[in-house]
């Protein structure tokens, strides 16, 4: 049985229609927008059919950058950098999947992630082989680290009315229309649609 974490946003609503696991887990770890990314994951999980998990786990006390609503680390690669945040969200989804009989969790990390350590290839290969050495032998993966957000919309067919459930705001649970999150959202429906929504 496969695993999905569905943040609500772009990339994982259309990785969950195009690889349509059968649960979808969303994590409110202390992330502003943690209340519109579970609304937008539950309807997303609803329209495709997909059991949906949430999990609350407060790890605001380590939190940085535009996610936290604080000031980045020194060591941050983007403003919206959180420390271990994917080994983090993997771990926890990884764990509540143990309980589910979930064999593999994936993650809707796409090219661009790459920007930040834990969105690269190496990253997933390693967090891959912890898991699998564990109890239960979960598997990790990223089907769509090789594209681009435009084109895994694209390959992914997720209908226009679905993905406009995307919640990508790092800021909060309404759009801000300036942070990296909304910026690549705008970008993205433009170059598929012509015009942002």
């Amino acid at each position: 049985m496969r695993a999905l974490l569905l943040s609500g946003g772009m990339d994982s609503i259309a990785v969950a229609y195009w690889q349509r696991p059968e649960i979808a887990i969303t994590i409110d770890y202390g992330q502003r927008a943690a209340e519109a990314e579970i609304t937008a994951a539950s309807q997303v999980a609803k329209e495709i059919g997909m059991q949906h998990e949430i999990i609350a786990i407060d790890c605001r006390a380590i939190g940085s950058g535009d996610m936290a609503g604080n000031d980045a680390l020194g060591v941050a690669p983007v403003p919206e950098w959180w420390p271990f945040r994917n080994q983090l969200l993997v771990t926890f989804a990884a764990a509540r999947g143990i309980v589910l009989g979930v064999t593999e969790v994936m993650t809707g990390s796409v090219s661009s992630d790459g920007t930040h350590a834990d969105g690269r290839p190496e990253f997933y290969d390693a967090m891959d082989r912890v898991t699998a050495v564990q109890e239960g032998g979960i598997r990790i993966s990223a089907p769509a680290l090789t594209m681009t957000t435009t084109e895994l919309v694209r390959h992914s067919g997720v209908p226009r009315e679905i993905l406009a459930w995307a919640h990508s705001c790092h800021t909060g649970n309404l759009a801000c229309g300036q942070c990296r999150g909304c910026v690549k959202h705008y970008q993205v429906t433009k170059e598929i649609y012509g015009v942002a929504y």
